[in-house]
């Protein structure tokens, strides 16, 4: 099974401990999750399912390409990160 880590400052605002989610994708992992914490939805992704510009996701240590749709693939080893996007200069 993937692993499924929320960084801290998510889990300030929404519980969502670490997890091992069944998954062929990145959709599918946080669909998992969300089915646990539904509040956790709102926050992660966009009313089109999309991710939300504030955050970023890395599966075994890659940036998504899929923000979208988020559709890249995950394997039962993966370990899928949701942390917050720094930005600024």
């Amino acid at each position: 099974m993937a692993h499924l880590f929320f960084a801290a400052s998510i889990q300030r605002h929404v519980p969502a401990p670490e997890r091992d989610v069944a998954a062929r994708s990145v959709d599918e992992a946080l669909t998992a999750a969300f089915a646990d914490e539904p509040r956790l939805r709102g926050y992660i992704v966009d009313d089109q399912g999309a991710l939300r510009r504030h955050l970023a996701v890395f599966v075994d240590g890659q940036p998504v390409r899929d923000r979208q749709r988020l559709s890249d693939s995950v394997n039962e080893n993966s370990r899928i990160y949701v942390v917050q996007a720094l930005s600024g200069g």
